[in-house]
């Protein structure tokens, strides 16, 4: 039986038995029997390699972080994940460099000042609710939309249809009638040239 670890782009937690590309960490999400109990625990939310140094323990020990796993990084980034700092250095300082410049900051922030930034953004405090934002004039692909309950990738110019299976071809933009997923800094890091994993 499926682990409810899968996260989808809402970044919702489901049991399917689709593979990931990706890793991920709020921390310790599950009971002692491997039973989510929470969204998140940390603000720090991570995207990972699936594989690090050869490290390999068994999923959902208890008192340990919760293994998450995403269909591919565009996912784990409209989920409000942002690159891991340690298994995908080179990654994290390109993304923080992107995030940086496409939000027009002097200077790049620490992890916890950017990790604060994106829980604001993905996650309503008085609601515990997922935000959702208002479309920018520009879509850069490796966004995320939101129509009608389902979720959207953009690339190439198009919409594609998100599931834990694959993507399909939706139609071409402009996506009338959505919101943004993707946390509106992030879609600031990929209009700067951040260039995210996307699995179509």
């Amino acid at each position: 039986m499926p682990r409810r670890n899968r996260v989808t782009p809402f970044g919702e937690l489901v049991a399917v038995p689709a593979r990931g590309a990706f890793l991920g960490n709020r921390g310790c999400l599950h009971d002692g029997h491997g039973a989510i109990r929470r969204g998140w625990a940390t603000r720090a939310w991570i995207c990972c390699l699936l594989d690090f140094k050869g490290r390999r323990q068994p999923l959902m020990q208890p008192g340990c972080y919760t293994e998450l796993f995403f269909r591919d990084e565009a996912t784990a980034l409209a989920a409000g994940h942002r690159p891991c700092a340690q298994c995908r250095r080179a990654d994290f300082d390109r993304f923080r460099a992107h995030w940086t410049n496409g939000n027009r900051l002097a200077a790049p922030p620490r992890a916890p000042d950017l990790d604060a930034r994106l829980h604001a953004e993905r996650i309503d405090t008085a609601t515990r609710a997922r935000r959702l934002h208002p479309l920018p004039p520009d879509l850069p692909d490796g966004a995320f939309v939101a129509r009608g309950g389902d979720a959207f990738l953009v690339a190439a110019g198009r919409l594609h249809r998100w599931s834990p299976d694959g993507y399909a071809d939706a139609g071409p933009l402009p996506p009338d009638g959505a919101a943004l997923l993707t946390p509106p800094s992030i879609v600031a890091a990929l209009a700067d040239g951040y260039r995210p994993h996307m699995g179509i």
